[in-house]
């Protein structure tokens, strides 16, 4: 890791907040809208039993099971038309969850750290999730975002990887690429072509049966630290 990158991505769930909470949060939403609005849906479907109708949808189609912004509002819309709603309900109720699901609370040195990466080199987001760092508040860091509903993957697929390849415009050797799971992020990346970068921000074993980390930080501050040395 002699050579300094020439563009950076990262994760965002569990690398750039806490997602557990924000998570908790969305479908506290969620439930507390469908009680005031689709009280037949909220009497049948408690948060538990969305869940499984979730886990069918992906179980009828795999080749969606990439994109949670079509499972849950396909689910939403099955329980809809189950419970003599119109089906456009869907649409509404998954506005309630992602609207939460965007209300992030960035770790502490999140946003210093990010402006100083963005200020030297062009930041990328790729997640497998559905938030958008524009509606989180920290797009104005981002030179672009991938996500699965977009590109059709989620990683460790070497595709999602092979876009940012593309939008980056430099060699993808010169790519690090930053996230919390091994597998998704870290062995994906490798996989790739990229530099990987381990977020550990909780002091966890690296898996054996994986390939380890180029790098391996605890926060943000530290990736901080290994850029600054290189540039």
């Amino acid at each position: 890791m002699k050579r300094p990158p020439q563009a950076l991505s990262l994760d965002l769930d569990n690398t750039l907040w806490d997602t557990a909470p924000v998570l908790e949060r969305a479908e506290a939403s969620l439930q507390e809208w469908l009680r005031m609005q689709a009280p037949r849906i909220a009497a049948r479907y408690d948060r538990a039993s969305l869940a499984r109708l979730r886990a069918a949808v992906v179980a009828e189609l795999p080749h969606r099971a990439h994109d949670f912004t079509f499972v849950r509002t396909e689910s939403l819309r099955r329980t809809a038309r189950e419970c003599g709603y119109p089906e456009a309900l869907a649409i509404d109720a998954f506005e309630v969850f992602i609207a939460a699901r965007n209300r992030i609370d960035p770790f502490a040195e999140v946003p210093q750290a990010l402006a100083w990466l963005a200020s030297r080199l062009p930041v990328y987001a790729l997640t497998n999730g559905n938030a958008c760092v524009h509606r989180v508040g920290l797009g104005e860091h981002f030179a672009g975002a991938f996500a699965p509903a977009a590109v059709g993957c989620a990683k460790p697929d070497p595709r999602i990887f092979a876009a940012l390849v593309s939008a980056a415009g430099v060699a993808r050797d010169r790519i690090w690429h930053v996230g919390d799971d091994p597998e998704a992020d870290v062995d994906g990346a490798h996989r790739a072509g990229l530099v990987s970068v381990w977020m550990n921000r909780t002091g966890a074993t690296w898996p054996s049966a994986l390939h380890r980390p180029d790098i391996e930080v605890q926060d943000m501050d530290a990736l901080v630290a290994h850029v600054e040395g290189l540039l």
